[in-house]
């Protein structure tokens, strides 16, 4: 027998936000995610008896793995304690794309009939867990016990690097590889490395702006960080990898968490939620790209950007001129750029907003669940007649994952069901990639690049992508010497493009040097 296909919305959305750093007033994630969904319960606008019905029917609840705790059951402790036994309990991986992943996997399940009420949710207290990691105090006695299996803490920024040829050269972490992208769009745009800065600060003061306004955002209450804060560096905006400095890194160390909860139209109108609280999932889609960064076509263009979006706003029956709001995952401000680049948005001063955060700088990073905190945003704008549609873009890993889900107050214009499927593979493979020599020596030229800095304010290792003039093949390998480091953190030439030698050092990295090449002109 075929089931008669749902019409899965939105129902309720919550978010929490615990800004005391106090160790006595610490939150573990479980808690806040379980205030989160409490909120969303609340936000179906039903009375109590009601939303208790809501609850009751809970058949199925995802969460975004949390950086700060490891827990055993994380979904089977939130099921206790909403005193649900749903059939379907997850956890998922790592990663920012996953919050869409989840969303769009749910609106297909509540479409298909396999489910009637959904509920997603994740949360974080890294600023909670490191305000007692700096006084050497373990989190209030109340947290629940950590799983033993997993004794250590998940980093967003200083993860361990897999064996592989990044890690041989000290690069793999976000804080490294974002740059490298952001240093080879300028150069394909063919912008000054002054005027790149210039529009990134001005994105990313755009960005607090909106920030300033979003009552959950982590900094909110505090004082806007104009342009030439953000795009200045000095003591408490020191540069961590170039050309980024700490204001165009994602801030990590908040206390937040989000829940949304979707049904069917028809359960809707059986529970009698309130046609003002429905926003209609349209549909979605996602790929990855490689996840050796030195195993992609080129660092101007995000091939899994491009395609997810394409494919989510195919997927919704929408054109890309029906969306009115977008909240593009920012983490460095290369991400909503190559976004805004894809869809001919302009970067700075868009006349649609592109964030409706703040950004993971002003906003806060949030973990992997930046974008539920983008969903539930979505939802109370759409609600509120800012928009009639919305798009989501979630990201993660190193510009690896991507998640794209359209939202809307209205359904779907063709009239059809919720996609059956995700249209795109699970990963893109059919893009020409430079074949890559681990062990590199002759001739060659920049790609991209980026420098990490010390605390200080130093310099202190350089990361060049290359290609052998010989044979056009890629390499990936360090600075070999002062002079080059040096003349790779200039601000008034563009390193990119320039000759130079690639070699093996002695301890069996490729090193690279601007100064092999004058020596012999």
């Amino acid at each position: 027998m075929t089931r008669l296909r749902q019409t899965p919305i939105i129902v309720g959305v919550g978010d929490v936000v615990n800004r005391s750093r106090k160790i006595e007033d610490a939150v573990e994630p479980l808690e806040l995610m379980l205030q989160a969904i409490n909120n969303a319960l609340q936000d179906t606008a039903l009375d109590n008896a009601a939303a208790a019905a809501v609850q009751s029917s809970i058949d199925s609840i995802d969460i975004v793995r949390s950086w700060t705790w490891p827990y055993r059951d994380l979904p089977g402790l939130v099921a206790d304690r909403l005193h649900v036994k749903p059939r379907r309990k997850h956890y998922s991986e790592h990663g920012g794309n996953q919050p869409g992943f989840l969303f769009d996997e749910a609106a297909r399940r509540i479409s298909k009939g396999e489910g009637r009420v959904a509920v997603l949710t994740g949360g974080e207290a890294l600023a909670s867990l490191t305000a007692c990691a700096s006084a050497k105090r373990l989190p209030p006695p109340h947290w629940t016990p950590v799983d033993e299996e997993v004794n250590s803490v998940f980093s967003p920024t200083t993860r361990e690097l897999k064996a592989n040829l990044g890690a041989k050269h000290g690069i793999g972490n976000p804080i490294q590889v974002y740059p490298l992208y952001e240093n080879g769009f300028r150069a394909y745009r063919r912008q000054s490395i002054e005027d790149n800065n210039v529009e990134s600060a001005r994105l990313y003061s755009q960005f607090a702006t909106v920030a300033d306004g979003n009552r959950f955002a982590w900094s909110y209450g505090t004082p806007v960080t104009n342009e030439d804060g953000i795009g200045a560096v000095s003591g408490k905006n020191r540069m961590i990898c170039f050309p980024y400095p700490l204001l165009m890194n994602a801030f990590n160390t908040v206390n937040l968490a989000a829940a949304c909860i979707v049904t069917s139209t028809d359960y809707a109108r059986e529970l009698g939620i309130p046609e003002s609280k429905w926003i209609y999932a349209l549909g979605g889609a996602g790929t990855r790209d490689n996840d050796e960064f030195w195993k992609r076509p080129a660092y101007w263009w995000s091939p899994a950007i491009s395609r997810s979006l394409d494919a989510g706003i195919e997927a919704s029956a929408l054109q890309k001129e029906d969306i009115d709001l977008f909240d593009f995952y920012s983490c460095f401000p290369i991400v909503p750029k190559l976004a805004c680049e894809h869809l001919g948005l302009p970067i700075v001063n868009s006349p649609k907003p592109i964030t409706l955060l703040g950004g993971l700088t002003s906003f806060g990073g949030a973990g992997n669940n930046y974008s539920m905190h983008a969903i539930t945003e979505m939802t109370r704008q759409l609600r509120s007649g800012k928009g009639k549609t919305g798009l989501v873009l979630a990201n993660g890993g190193v510009a690896t994952y991507q998640h794209v889900v359209c939202l809307s107050r209205s359904p779907r214009r063709d009239g059809l069901p919720y996609p059956e499927n995700n249209p795109l593979p699970a990963a893109i493979t059919d893009v020409q990639v430079p074949e890559v020599d681990e062990q590199a020596e002759g001739d060659a030229t920049v790609e991209t690049y980026t420098v990490e800095f010390a605390r200080d304010g130093q310099p202190a290792q350089g990361f060049v992508v290359g290609r052998l003039k010989k044979t056009g093949h890629r390499f990936v390998a360090n600075h070999a010497d002062d002079q080059t480091l040096h003349e790779l953190c200039s601000r008034q030439s563009e390193p990119i493009g320039r000759s130079g030698r690639v070699s093996r050092g002695a301890d069996g990295r490729n090193v690279f040097t601007f100064a092999a090449t004058m020596a012999r002109l």
